[in-house]
């Protein structure tokens, strides 16, 4: 019974930050309303891939060896950084370039569902303040002594929530409606997501300058 309590707080907890808006949504949207519901949904198995790495992590103690090692966590938040800033370049570089779309709701120059769960999933790790904060909920809320049984939940729970949450937005925004308003306003659209993953790689570069200096 302790056992299903502590699941359900962990799943509570990290169910609030899955939701918040940051580059994993404006990731998966993109691919959604911009390729096809089957790469958006690819993207979101890749998000849910990344959140179970970071469980993964979690449990193996990954928290303590940043905190023991900070020129390790620095590194991979500019990495991270780097990252996100590319994905944002790439997006506001190809803001004007058409969209064609064929009688199925895809693009006709639809890339593959391996490439956005690539994407999903590289999108997902490259931000190390999520292993953080996954380590951070797992101490909170977890027994000392954690069984294999918790463990192995736990880690399924977490794939579970990342992927079905960004599944779910990946089909509400693949319908028509926002397929045809993102089509209406392509380069406003690309664009303003470009600067969003800009703004969120070079703030985590930032965060990582400001550790360093501290």
């Amino acid at each position: 019974m302790q056992e299903l309590l502590s699941l359900g707080a962990v799943l509570g907890a990290l169910a609030v930050g899955v939701i918040s808006p940051g580059p994993s949504f404006v990731m998966v949207a993109k691919e959604a309303v911009s390729v096809s519901r089957a790469n958006g949904v690819a993207a979101a198995l890749g998000m849910g891939l990344g959140g179970t790495v970071f469980a993964l992590a979690a449990l193996g103690g990954l928290q303590a060896v940043l905190l023991a090692v900070p020129v390790l966590y620095s590194t991979l938040k500019v990495l991270g950084g780097l990252y996100l800033c590319y994905l944002g370049f790439r997006i506001y570089a190809g803001a004007k370039q058409p969209l064609s779309t064929t009688d199925d709701g895809g693009s006709n120059a639809a890339r593959s569902v391996s490439t956005s769960l690539w994407f999903g999933l590289t999108t997902q790790l490259s931000n190390p303040k999520t292993a953080v904060v996954y380590a951070s909920v797992f101490a909170a809320f977890l027994p000392n002594h954690l069984s294999v049984h918790l463990a192995l939940a736990l880690v399924a729970v977490v794939f579970v929530l990342e992927t079905s949450w960004y599944a779910i937005v990946a089909t509400v925004l693949s319908t028509a409606a926002p397929r045809r308003a993102y089509v209406g306003c392509k380069t406003f659209i690309d664009r303003a997501a470009g600067i969003v993953l800009l703004g969120m790689g070079l703030k985590l570069i930032a965060s990582a300058h400001r550790a360093s200096a501290a």
